[in-house]
């Protein structure tokens, strides 16, 4: 499995502060629950990356790769 291999799984995403100052991003599907704490400054970086990510897919539409 990998970033380009297509699944048809149904997952719930939730992104909000903690009370102990972190950033959780948590994704709830299939019977699993996964809560991923990181600091501001990774949530930023992570923020970062997705932007990035979008704007490559954008410019790729329709490419196979």
């Amino acid at each position: 499995m990998g970033i380009n291999t297509e699944r048809d799984i149904e997952a719930n995403l939730q992104i909000g502060p903690t009370d102990a100052g972190m950033v959780r991003l948590f994704v709830e599907g299939g019977g699993v629950e996964l809560p991923m704490d990181f600091t501001p400054e990774e949530a930023v970086e992570i923020a970062e990356e997705i932007m990035a990510a979008a704007h490559r897919a954008r410019g790729s539409k329709g490419k196979k790769r």
